[in-house]
């Protein structure tokens, strides 16, 4: 790799034991290609054993109360949630890969502190593909699944993964054993593990932010140089809005099932979208302090330029009285109509401009307020449970006609 490609080895998604299982069965080839045979892959594994086994015990069209067809939340989590899980790996590779790398590209990071920069990405990369760590998780995940069948599971009436015993106790059907401990597991396992690589990130950062950065407030994107870092955003997406996803499915299987009602989960409706913004969006104020540093000692620094620029255009253009021109001629080379001097104050102003209204967060508004309407859309749908939608389109043709 040439030296003009500075650290080429930074990824959240690249290696560890999970990527050299996809490598070792030609699922993958690196960096990040075959995506489709994954998802094909992890479709296969989680979805089609629980439908055969559904279908063998007569549970998956009818004779329970929700059989495996009719379950929303289950195919919304195996075969939306979960592809979502896997697909975000490509994304969040390309796009923090860039990220880290403008760190080095746009001078913030230079001199002595590029080693401990360089230092940090080696200790990020090593976190990732930590075997202890992904053991770890498929472990909690594990646990997880049965902790959640012996406390949460209750079933009023049967359904296609569980069914009452001759005593009025839920058992799992054979169909449910596999959706319990390997489907769910494979969901939760894949959602832990982004939620460990998140954890990874928000370590670089924090660790970055230490570092003595090389900001600067005249820069226009009104955050010292670090406006790149709303690509972070967009690349941590994905798994984000595969948890939405997943929450939709599960409220609108309530719906369609429980009779439940869409306003009864407002505030989870309301509150998931921001709370999951909020989690890849909060850490980037670790930045926060040295972007105020940098406005105020750029406020400094510009004032104290501008107040001399402006002294000697005054002396030449507007002079006090006593003072003389140097022409009496108000056309010519020494007019001021046409001169650079105009510009140059006017470019003056606009430069003071940008220091002034400097960010004390590196992305604005615009991007973390995009971040939320894509969460928020996979429950748009639910909408419609609310007002039927043969009802909502008369309506509308209403308004029309």
């Amino acid at each position: 790799m040439a030296p003009a490609d500075p650290l080429p080895r930074f990824s959240l998604a690249l290696d560890g034991p999970l990527y050299r299982l996809y490598r070792r069965t030609r699922l993958l080839r690196p960096p990040l290609a075959l995506l489709p045979r994954r998802l094909l892959a992890v479709c296969t594994i989680a979805w089609l054993p629980p439908l055969a086994l559904a279908l063998a015990g007569a549970r998956a069209v009818s004779g329970v109360h929700v059989p495996f067809l009719a379950d929303l939340a289950t195919h919304i989590r195996l075969l939306v949630a979960l592809p979502l899980l896997v697909a975000a790996e490509p994304l969040v590779h390309w796009r923090l890969a860039i990220v880290v790398r403008e760190f080095i590209a746009r001078g913030i990071v230079v001199g002595p502190e590029r080693a401990a920069f360089e230092s940090i990405v080696g200790l990020t990369v090593r976190m990732r593909d930590s075997a202890w760590a992904e053991a770890a998780l498929l472990a909690v995940s594990t646990a997880l699944g049965y902790l959640t069948w012996r406390i949460h599971w209750s079933v009023d009436g049967t359904t296609w993964y569980a069914a009452l015993n001759a005593r009025g106790r839920p058992h799992l059907t054979a169909a449910g054993w596999w959706y319990a401990f390997v489907s769910l597991n494979l969901f939760r396992f894949l959602l832990l593990r982004w939620g460990y690589r998140l954890a990874i990130w928000y370590r670089f950062l924090w660790s970055t932010s230490r570092l003595r950065l090389r900001l600067n407030p005249l820069h226009p994107d009104r955050a010292g140089g670090l406006g790149f870092l709303a690509f972070s955003l967009a690349a941590l997406a994905p798994p984000l809005l595969a948890t939405t996803v997943t929450i939709a499915g599960a409220i609108g299987s309530q719906i369609l099932h429980d009779g439940v009602k869409l306003s009864a989960y407002a505030t989870e409706i309301a509150l998931t979208p921001l709370a999951l913004a909020a989690a890849v969006t909060l850490p980037l104020a670790f930045f926060s302090l040295a972007l105020i540093r940098t406005g105020v000692e750029g406020r400094h620094e510009y004032g104290r330029f501008a107040m001399r620029y402006v002294d000697g255009f005054r002396r030449k253009w507007l002079p006090r009285r006593g003072e003389v021109f140097a022409t009496s001629r108000v056309t010519g080379e020494d007019s001021p109509l046409g001169s650079p001097d105009i510009q140059s104050l006017a470019d003056l102003a606009n430069g003071y401009e940008v220091v002034r209204t400097g960010r004390a967060f590196p992305v604005g508004a615009r991007h973390v307020l995009a971040l939320v309407i894509v969460l928020a859309l996979p429950f748009l749908p639910l909408a419609l449970t609310a007002v039927p939608l043969d009802q909502l389109i008369r309506r509308l043709l209403g308004q029309l006609i």
